[in-house]
C-alpha cells in the first residue's frame, strides 16, 4: 500500500518562530476505490501527531480518502512564536481552513471528522457550527466534563524537552507516559513513538514545540487551586452548550479505565446533544489508539454506516 503523503497548507493568523507564512502539515492516504465515499480529517491528542492515524487511515482508505493534521506546534507544522497561542482557538480557526480546502478540492464529497483527545474537543468546536457541515463525528475518549487528576497527570510531562541516547530509550519513556493507551505490541509502539521523535547530534528529541505546554501549565499550576478549578468548570460549562448545539450523528469511543472522560459524562454524551453512540473499551484508559482491530472496526463501521 502507498505511503502517505506529506503535504503543507498556509494558515496564517498566529505568525511563525521564522516570521514566516505559517504552514500545518497534513498526511494523506488517497482513495484506493473509484468512487469516493467520503473526506475523512483525522486530528490528534494533545502532544501527538497526525502518524497516530496510520493505521485506521489505511483502513479507511478503502473507501475514503483520509487526511490526518499535524496540529500547529507538533510533527512538521511550524512552531507559533507567541507560546500562548497554542490553544483551543488558534487550533479550530487552523482547522476551519482545512476544512474550506479540502471542499475546494473535492467539491460536494462528505466530511467526516475523527478527533482524539485535543482533535475531538476541536471537532467539537467545529461540529457546533452548523455552516461547518461535517457528515459524521467521532470523539475519541474526550467530551465536555475532563477530569482534574487528568489535567494534572498530563502536566506531568506536557511540554518537557528531554533527550535520549538511543532511539530505543525513547520509545520506552513514550510508551511508559502512555500506558492508558492499554497493551500494544513493541512493535506497535514503535510505530506509535518514532514519528514523535527527531535524531539531533547523536541524541533523540520529542518532535513538538515544548512551548505548547505554557497555556495548559498556566491553568493548572495556578497557584491557587480552587481558582483553577473554578476556570475548568467554566470551560465545561462552554463546552456543554458546544455539544449541545451539535446536530452530526456521532460516536463516542471511550477506554473503559479512562481518567479523563468519565462514565457519568460519557452517559449523559448520549442523552443529550447528538445524543452520542457509545462504544468502550476494556483494559484500555486514555485513549484509545485505534490501532487494535475491534477499535478500528468500530470508527470505520460507523463512518461507512451511511
Amino acid at each position: 500500500m502507498q505511503a502517505p503523503q506529506l503535504q503543507f497548507l498556509t494558515v496564517g493568523g498566529a505568525s511563525s518562530t521564522t516570521g514566516a507564512p505559517r504552514r500545518l502539515a497534513c498526511w494523506e492516504w488517497p482513495c484506493q476505490a473509484a468512487d469516493q465515499h467520503s473526506v475523512v480529517v483525522c486530528v490528534h491528542g494533545l502532544s501527538r501527531q497526525g502518524l497516530d492515524f496510520e493505521t485506521l487511515a489505511r483502513s479507511l482508505s478503502q473507501r475514503s480518502r483520509v487526511i490526518a493534521v499535524d496540529v500547529a506546534g507538533r510533527g512538521h507544522s511550524d512552531w507559533l512564536a507567541d507560546p500562548m497561542g497554542y490553544q483551543m482557538a488558534t487550533y479550530a480557526a487552523d482547522l476551519a481552513l482545512v476544512l474550506a480546502h479540502l471542499r475546494t478540492q473535492s467539491p460536494g464529497v462528505p466530511i467526516d471528522w475523527v478527533g482524539t483527545s485535543m482533535g475531538g474537543l476541536i471537532g467539537m468546536a467545529l461540529a457546533a457550527q452548523p455552516q461547518v457541515a461535517l457528515r459524521r463525528l467521532v470523539l475519541n475518549d474526550v467530551g465536555p466534563v475532563i477530569q482534574w487528576e487528568a489535567l494534572q497527570r498530563i502536566g506531568t510531562y506536557i511540554g518537557s524537552n528531554p533527550s535520549f541516547d538511543s532511539e530505543q530509550a525513547a520509545v520506552d519513556y513514550l510508551a511508559s507516559i502512555s500506558a492508558g493507551f492499554g497493551p500494544h505490541t513493541p512493535e506497535q509502539w514503535r510505530a506509535l513513538s518514532l514519528p514523535l521523535l527527531r535524531e539531533r547530534e547523536g541524541r533523540w528529541w520529542l518532535h513538538y514545540d515544548p512551548a505548547i505546554g505554557v497555556p495548559f501549565k498556566a491553568m493548572t499550576a495556578a497557584a491557587d487551586e480552587q481558582a483553577a478549578r473554578q476556570m475548568v468548570q467554566a470551560g465545561e460549562a462552554a463546552l456543554w452548550g458546544l455539544y449541545d448545539a451539535i446536530q452530526t450523528p456521532t460516536l463516542l469511543v471511550r477506554g473503559a479505565q479512562s481518567d479523563l472522560l468519565n462514565p457519568e459524562t460519557a452517559l449523559q454524551m448520549t442523552q443529550r446533544g447528538p445524543k452520542a453512540r457509545l462504544v468502550s473499551f476494556g483494559g484500555v484508559g486514555h485513549a484509545p489508539t485505534l490501532v487494535a482491530d475491534d477499535q478500528v472496526a468500530a470508527v470505520r463501521d460507523f463512518l461507512w454506516s451511511v
